[in-house]
Formats: structure tokens, sequence, C-alpha cells
């Protein structure tokens, strides 16, 4: 089968969850004898090749130059860019899949899809936040920073596209923009409603889009797996030290700074916490971290290349997920259990389908650093507590078996 992946941006240049997932599906769809292709917008010039084209490990990677954008750009391109429309009708010519998965389409030109309707080529969503709902994709607001229930005829979006762009008081504004994201949002609708089929990572993420209208049966709920190396470095310690770790991006919703209060507010001695994540990507937010950050156990580590993660983990003695908004999935989870490592999770979103509380990790309320200290001085002063809970830990889903699913969804839809 000839596979094509649309996603909005790719490795090197970011490194997040989606990305990761891209890459390693396509990986695996190569590994077992499909011809597999990679579209997305660069950030890199490339004045050489107007398709960005290379290949790795027998993919065919397309990363069409667009250079850095700021978010009204990245807006403005959803609705029309004639260089991104050009480049993705010549991949279609050159690769002619038979069926096309977009990942995301954020900052990409949804005439693209009216090109994929026009060669007549079947495609699939996977829904890996809430971007065709909210231009953030993350259902939290720029201006107030809470979780959002969903437009209020796109007055509420076009505050936060004000806030996100600096004019927090420009509030009379709001009427004159709301239409552009009624328009965004209709267009989008379409998009969805024309895929074959729209896959979910939790029934978490299926239920608020369909509480925004999509019709359940349209919706498949397939849980990401992960690849799990055979053999994995033995989790050894080298101090007695209580050793947690952040994994992750470096941005406001992800609760960084309620992890950092939470280990400020604990004693000097005993215990470390290791940030490790891409400190470039949002600088201010960082550059606030450590100014925040008192505890003497507490280091920046910059972001981590995928060959470390395992010895990494299996240095660790909890992982913490400290999220502020609605994750949709966490793979992070998935690898501290499949490494034998307990989590600390905020009670939101789809977290409570990735971890039992008390069985294999812990919860606490989002935003809460004063609940999460408490757990975290259980574990330093009773390390019997986290042993239980890594006993508790089951076999993770692996990513050959999530490929499965995937490989059922493709047959269903070119039947």
């Amino acid at each position: 089968m000839r596979i094509l992946h649309v996603v909005h941006q790719y490795l090197p240049e970011k490194v997040g969850g989606t990305e990761l997932y891209t890459r390693t599906l396509a990986r695996h769809q190569v590994s077992e004898g499909h011809d597999v292709s990679v579209f997305y917008a660069s950030q890199q010039t490339n004045d050489q090749d107007p398709l960005g084209f290379r290949e790795e490990d027998g993919l065919h990677i397309y990363g069409v130059s667009r250079g850095q954008r700021t978010p009204a750009q990245v807006l403005k391109d959803t609705f029309f860019n004639g260089r991104l429309e050009d480049a993705f009708t010549a991949v279609l010519i050159r690769e002619q899949p038979d069926l096309i998965h977009i990942q995301h389409l954020m900052g990409l030109p949804i005439g693209l899809v009216e090109h994929i309707n026009q060669a007549g080529i079947p495609y699939l969503i996977t829904l890996h936040d809430y971007w065709y709902l909210c231009a953030n994709a993350q259902l939290l607001t720029n201006y107030n920073n809470t979780i959002c229930p969903g437009p209020d005829l796109w007055l509420n979006c076009a505050r936060c596209a004000l806030a996100r762009a600096g004019y927090n008081n420009a509030v009379p504004l709001t009427p004159f923009i709301a239409p552009i994201f009624s328009y965004r949002e209709k267009r989008l609708r379409r998009i969805l409603q024309g895929a074959q089929i729209l896959i979910t990572p939790t029934q978490f993420t299926a239920d608020i889009y369909q509480k925004m209208g999509l019709p359940a049966a349209k919706i498949q709920v397939v849980p990401h797996g992960i690849d799990v190396p055979e053999k994995r470095p033995a989790h050894t310690r080298t101090d007695s030290d209580l050793h947690i770790a952040y994994i992750g991006g470096l941005s406001w919703q992800k609760g960084v700074h309620i992890l950092i209060d939470a280990v400020n507010q604990l004693p000097a001695a005993g215990i470390k916490l290791s940030i490790i994540g891409d400190t470039t990507a949002f600088p201010e937010y960082v550059a606030r971290l450590k100014q925040q950050a008192k505890h003497p156990g507490i280091s920046f580590n910059g972001r981590m290349p995928s060959s470390q993660l395992w010895a990494t983990l299996a240095q660790i003695d909890l992982v913490v997920v400290p999220s502020l908004w609605y994750e949709t999935a966490s793979l992070i989870i998935q690898e501290a259990f499949a490494a034998g490592v307990p989590v600390a999770a905020s009670h939101i979103g789809a977290l409570h389908e990735r971890l039992e509380d008390e069985v294999d990790g812990r919860f606490f309320p989002a935003g809460n650093s004063i609940a999460l200290r408490d757990i975290l001085a259980t574990f330093l002063n009773n390390r019997v507590e986290l042993e239980k809970l890594r006993t508790g830990i089951k076999p993770v889903r692996t990513m050959r078996e999530h490929l499965q699913d995937i490989n059922f969804i493709y047959t269903q839809i070119r039947q």
C-alpha cells in the first residue's frame, strides 16, 4: 500500500507527541513493506528543492519550506497558501498514495484536502488534540488560562486570538474578528465530515468531539502504543535520593511551574528533580521556571535524544505529569510504565485513562502544588509506598498492537 502522512511539523525541527507518533507509525509501516511518505511545512529554507525531499529509514519525507511563522501567519495559512498547495499537488503526483492519513493540519492550508478529494483518494484523520475545535488546539484560553468549554458565538475565540497576539485589552474588537473563526469552524467541520474515519487515542477525546457535534459512528478510539526495546536498562540507582523527573514540552499548559513549586516546599536534602525538555521553544516561560526554581535539587537537562530515554528512565523513581490542559494521551506515562516507573499526574482530561490512583500512580488536582508536594513528601519519607506502585504497573500496549488496529482501519477504508 502507498501511504501518505500529512502533519503540520516534523522531526528533527519539532519534537512532540504528534511528530514522534507519526515517525514511529511510518517507520513500522515501511518495515511491513508499504511505500510511505510524509508531508509537512518546514521551518528550514531549501532553495535547491521546492519539495524539500529527503529519505530516512525508507521514508520519503517532504519538508516544504515555509520558514518561521507567527501565530497570525499560521492562522492565515490555514485558509490559503499557494506554495504549500502546489507542493502538495506535486507530492500527490509523485507518490500516488492509495490512502492519506492526516495527523495534523495546523498551519497547512485547508485546500490540501480539496486536492485530496479531487484526486479521489480516501483519507482518515487522527485527532491528536482539539485543533479542529480550537485554534489553540488545547481548549485553554489565552486571556485567563482556563479550560474553555468551546466556542461561544466565537467571541471567546476572537478574544483568544487577540490575547495571543499581545492585545489582551482589545476586547471591543472581538465582534469583528469572530466571523473569521466561524468560517474556520465551518471549513474544518467539512474536512472532518469528509474523512472516512476519525481516530482518537482516548475515549475522553472522543467524547469532547462528540459533544461538539461529530457523529459517534465515525469516531474510533485506538489507544497509542509505544516501541519497547527487548533489552532495557535495569532500574538501578547510584544514590539514595528520591529522583523524580518531568519529561516533555516546557510550556505553561504543561504545568511545570506547579511541579517546581511543589519541590521548592520540600527539604533541601534527599530529593532531586530533573526537568527534561527543549528549553528553546518557549524561552520566556523557561526563564521564569529557572528563576522560580529555588530548591538545590532542581536541574534543567535540556532536550533528551530519544536514544537516551530508557537509560534515563532507569535512573528515575517517579515521573510527574502536572498538566493543566486536557491531555489527549500522554505517551510519557506509557513509557514510564514500560520502564517500571510509577507516575504522579494531574487528574485532568484523558490522564484518568492512563493510570490507576494508588495502583500504579497517584493523582492530584490539576494546578494544586500543595497536593503534589504532599504526594512527593510521602514517597520521600516512605519508599515502600513507591515500591507498591511499582508492583502495580501492568504491561503497556505496544506499537505492534496499535499497528494491527491501524491496519484494520486502513483495510476498512479501502474496501
